[in-house]
């Protein structure tokens, strides 16, 4: 999770409440907080067609249609299906069709409970990106098994951030924040420091006191993490975190807290923070800034300048 410090000059900034997390939304230049308000409006339009927690979406009739028939859809979920049935194929962690597993765990919710493995072994069946068909002619997706679901909430966010960022874009804004809960993204230059660039905080991942483990300046750009604290289940003396590994079909084990990536579109850093994740460490000669952030509370650095970096929390260390 990330955060913006020192916005006290910010011009209009408005808190809402969407997708299970607060949203804040600000725009420097303005004065007119209906800008805010129709980034809310997009916000409110996509998490209607997207949702996988309500009693009905798109991706609800979608998924309600397995092993039946094939379901037309709007351009928004047949575009974003695409792009997380395609990433899904490439089977470094992120997978779309994850829905039956996450249905079964429950992680984060009043409900959730650890599954038998029974259970886990039958939905495991389910599992696969191969089972999804698109027709573009017909604008359809249709999930081949029974019992088969997609879940978008693994790139969701990352689309709708710069989907705003486009709407903002339109209507002339130059600097902005569009923060929507592990998905923040920066618009333009930070108007309120000197040197123009923004202070962005990256939590303590171990616990949840919020506090920050270290601070990074930078320009305009994405920050998305994946990480272990905000959604677990405790059962006896074993924690499981909300992060499903569909090859297991239990919560990826490894020794990382937390991943950060900077991009500059948000729903790469949707797509990276989750493969470097599962990498559980960053591949040779990866191509974005990352920070990892380790059980052991040390920190790794990848692509990024120390001297852009300050560890705010003596507990934690960088190491090479």
């Amino acid at each position: 999770m990330v955060e913006i410090k020192d916005l006290a000059r910010h011009q209009v900034a408005k808190t809402y409440e969407a997708m299970g997390t607060s949203i804040k939304l600000a725009v420097f230049g303005w004065s007119d907080e209906k800008i805010l308000d129709e980034a809310f409006k997009l916000i409110q339009y996509y998490e209607d067609i997207f949702t996988v927690n309500r009693a009905d979406s798109e991706i609800i009739d979608v998924n309600k249609a397995a092993g039946r028939m094939p379901i037309q859809v709007s351009e928004p979920v047949y575009h974003l299906s695409k792009i997380a049935i395609k990433e899904s194929l490439e089977k470094f962690g992120f997978n779309v069709t994850l829905g039956p597993l996450v249905n079964l765990w429950r992680i984060g919710f009043s409900d959730a409970r650890l599954p038998h493995p029974d259970e886990i072994a039958e939905k495991m069946e389910v599992i696969d990106p191969e089972f999804v068909q698109f027709d573009d002619q017909n604008q359809t997706i249709f999930l081949t098994k029974e019992g088969m679901s997609l879940d978008l909430g693994g790139i969701a966010k990352g689309y709708i951030a710069d989907r705003i960022k486009n709407l903002w874009q339109a209507y002339g804004v130059e600097s902005g924040i569009i923060n929507l809960g592990g998905n923040l993204l920066l618009m333009g230059d930070a108007p309120h420091h000197n040197d123009k660039k923004w202070r962005i905080g990256v939590r303590n991942p171990l616990e949840k006191n919020k506090k920050n483990v270290l601070q990074v300046l930078t320009g305009a750009k994405s920050f998305v993490t994946s990480g272990i604290s905000e959604r677990h289940l405790d059962v006896g003396d074993r924690s499981y975190h909300h992060i499903i590994d569909s090859k297991t079909g239990y919560p990826h084990d490894n020794d990382i807290a937390s991943v950060t990536v900077i991009t500059d579109k948000s729903i790469v850093g949707e797509i990276e923070s989750t493969r470097l994740f599962f990498a559980d460490e960053a591949p040779q000669n990866y191509q974005y800034p990352a920070i990892i952030i380790f059980k052991d509370r040390t920190v790794k650095l990848v692509n990024l300048d120390e001297k852009n970096v300050h560890i705010t929390d003596s507990e934690y260390k960088l190491i090479p």
